[in-house]
Formats: C-alpha cells, structure tokens, sequence
C-alpha cells in the first residue's frame, strides 16, 4: 500500500557529500516515522537516522555531526545529508517508513529498495 522510492546514492571520495531523498506513495493516511537503515555484506541492517512525526531525529553514534535526517511532510519525502563521507560510511542504505494507509490502521513496516553509497580512500 506504501511504496518507497531512493535516489542518491552514488561513488564520491572521501570527505565528499552525499545526499539520499525518498518518496513515499501509494495510501499515506499518515507516516509516523521514516528512516535511513544500511547495511553491508555479511552484516546486520543497521539504523543510520530516523525522524519521527514530531520532527523529533536520532542517530547512530557513528554518524553524529555529520549526517544530517530531514523530511518534506507536503510530499512524503525523507532526506539524509552525508558530510564528510568516510570508507566505513560505504554500504547499502535502505529507507524505512511506519506508515498508516487506513483510520484503523496501527501502522505497517515498508522499505525501499535500497541504493548504493561507496566512498573511496
């Protein structure tokens, strides 16, 4: 009912910026929270970011200071702005949204494809 769409990803050099954006459509009633999750090869899908309705952001220690989650709400868009990109930042980064498509609905769990960030030494 919720689909997720990324676009941004890319190769950039280290020190470098990148900037990942996600639409959600399809039957959006309302969208409690979205995120930035990413993950490499033989590891665990990590949280990066997440900004919930309130407006209210947290992230992933690692990130702190450089990563920047902000949204769009008119259009059902989440952005994640990496600065000063480092190696260890390159992995797959997947967008997540809570999302209420119906009055009943408690909120169901989507994901998007997922894009690929590298970033060179």
């Amino acid at each position: 009912q919720v689909h997720l769409v990324e676009s941004g990803g890319g190769l950039v050099q280290a020190g470098g910026s990148l900037r990942l954006s996600c639409a959600a459509s399809g039957i959006i009633r309302s969208i409690n929270a979205m995120g930035w999750y990413r993950q490499v090869p033989g590891k665990q899908r990590e949280l990066v970011a997440v900004i919930i309705s309130s407006g209210s952001t947290n992230y992933v220690d690692s990130v702190k200071g450089r990563f920047t989650i902000s949204r769009d709400s008119a259009k059902n868009t989440v952005y994640l702005q990496m600065n000063s990109l480092k190696p260890e930042d390159t992995a797959v980064y997947y967008c997540n949204a809570d999302a209420k498509s119906w009055p009943w609905d408690t909120g169901k769990n989507y994901w998007g494809q997922g894009t690929q960030v590298t970033v060179s030494s």
